[in-house]
């Protein structure tokens, strides 16, 4: 196995440099050969069913949003009573620098956080407002709200059942707990049949939408910064795709300390640098602002934009905006694995924060932003373009900064993606050098191919990989949800005895 990892890569290499010489006929061969495959997937994954005359709902959408209600309801509204609890621990509270793990709560928030904000923020919220209107607005953050509750359900379980190496790195996520939580339940062989499959579809997802479209688009906002496509870089995207790489392959070499040490700083400097573009255009329209929110309110509730709404976000805009944060999928689990806790539920309060962050303040704000300047209703399909217009019809140079934001935000999500792909690889193969060695390698050759083609096809595949993740990771949800609730209220019931304690003392 070893040695047919090792020769597919240097095999993946070839292509690669293959690929970079005759881009465009490879770029259509390749289509024309996965298409088929790609849309068999993807009618399966995004299999929809008539809810009304003219209205379909993918049952994806169904199964997500159903079990981040039942998340909510069954935690008894964590995602609201925890808030406040969630900012205390990111500061560094209940948790000390000898817990077993390698990254800080804010550290490992930030590192999944990496892999979520990006492109479906900037381009999917475009895309959903222009298809759904104003109301489609409301319902995403709805989404991101009951999507706080399955985020801290399946970041406790990867806590709670990590495995610490003898050399203290961390192996955690939904192909742990899938395997572990099971077994104990005496359900060993399903267990292991989930984990598998997710462990596949995380790989296949991790080369495509977390890795070739990523660094696809990011290729192309560089391309129209700096001259069009008619420049060097225009002409050879691949090169562009090599330095992604070289520096792709810096950063995770080092493994998931590294990754949350570049994230943490990348992060909120670049939501910092976006919201703030995004406050100066609402601050230069504040007497529209409640008009704004008058629209998303009436778009939202009233008869056509109901339809509207839901269908323009949730549908629509499901691969790129109200499931931009990934709630369910499980993916964002892997990263919080690696938090330094004993106390498995405080990454659950900490995971809580990422849709909130992402859906609710993010993309809330691109909304409104696109709303005022009334941007969104561009005849094009083109969201990043819908943004861009957004933005500059009050700052007229930020598209050159929201082109420096994407490329940050693609960088940021792919190697957030890698640290994902990778655990499920070593999940499969071993964790071995030449294993991690072989996936790190395998990774950055697709981060040059993704730069030097436009596979349209392996990244329509790709997104239902990732969607399929939260087949199995949503039923291992459920059925080890009472684990959850368990350690939920001890933690609980341990803090507040502290807390009088202290009263009673002082």
């Amino acid at each position: 196995m070893k040695r047919f990892i090792l020769a597919f890569s240097f095999l993946l290499l070839a292509c690669t440099g293959a690929m970079a010489q005759e881009e465009k006929g490879i770029d259509q061969l390749i289509n024309e050969k996965v298409a088929p495959a790609t849309e068999v997937i993807s009618n399966i994954v995004f299999v929809s069913f008539e809810v009304a005359e003219g209205i379909s709902i993918p049952f994806i959408l169904v199964w997500l949003l159903f079990g981040a209600l039942f998340f909510t309801l069954y935690l008894k509204f964590i995602n609201i009573r925890g808030f406040g609890r969630a900012l205390q621990i990111v500061k560094g509270k209940y948790s000390s620098e000898d817990d077993p793990g390698e990254v800080t709560h804010f550290q490992a928030l930030t590192a999944a956080l990496s892999g979520t904000v990006g492109l479906g923020n900037i381009a999917g919220v475009a895309i959903a407002v222009s298809l759904g209107g104003p109301g489609a607005t409301f319902w995403m953050i709805i989404a991101g709200l009951l999507g706080m509750s399955s985020k801290f359900t399946e970041c406790t379980l990867a806590v709670k059942f990590r495995d610490v190496h003898a050399d203290g790195s961390v192996s955690g996520g939904p192909m742990h707990y899938l395997r572990k939580g099971f077994a104990n339940k005496g359900f060993g062989g399903i267990g292991m049949f989930l984990a598998g499959f997710f462990a596949i579809m995380c790989i296949g997802g991790s080369f495509g939408g977390g890795n070739m479209f990523q660094v696809n688009q990011a290729a192309q906002q560089f391309v129209a910064v700096t001259g069009g496509p008619d420049t060097y870089i225009g002409q050879n995207t691949w090169v562009f795709g090599v330095i992604m790489a070289v520096l792709v392959a810096i950063v995770i070499i080092g493994g998931i300390q590294s990754i949350a040490k570049v994230t943490e700083k990348i992060v909120p400097i670049m939501c910092a640098v976006y919201v703030l573009g995004a406050l100066i255009v609402l601050g230069a329209n504040f007497t529209a602002i409640p008009a704004a929110f008058g629209a998303i309110i009436d778009g939202a509730f009233n008869g056509s934009a109901v339809a509207g709404g839901i269908v323009g976000t949730l549908i629509q805009g499901i691969r790129r905006a109200a499931f931009s944060n990934e709630a369910g999928v499980g993916s964002a689990a892997i990263a919080h694995s690696a938090v330094k806790t004993r106390k498995p539920v405080t990454e659950g309060f900490v995971a809580s924060l990422e849709p909130f962050v992402d859906t609710v303040v993010v993309c809330t704000i691109t909304a409104l932003v696109i709303i005022i300047s009334g941007t969104y209703t561009m005849e094009t399909s083109d969201g990043i373009a819908i943004t861009s217009a957004a933005f500059a019809s009050v700052i007229e140079w930020f598209p050159l900064v929201l082109a420096v934001a994407v490329m940050l935000f693609a960088f940021s999500t792919m190697i957030s993606w890698s640290y994902y792909g990778l655990k499920s690889w070593t999940f499969l193969f071993g964790k071995s050098h030449l294993s991690e060695l072989s996936y790190k390698f395998i990774f950055c050759c697709f981060v040059v191919l993704g730069a030097a083609t436009n596979l349209q096809a392996i990244v329509d595949f790709s997104d239902a990989m990732i969607f399929a993740m939260s087949f199995p990771n949503l039923i291992g949800l459920y059925v080890l949800a009472p684990l959850v609730k368990k350690e939920l209220n001890e933690f609980v019931a341990d803090i507040n005895n502290k807390e009088t304690k202290e009263k009673v003392s002082a």
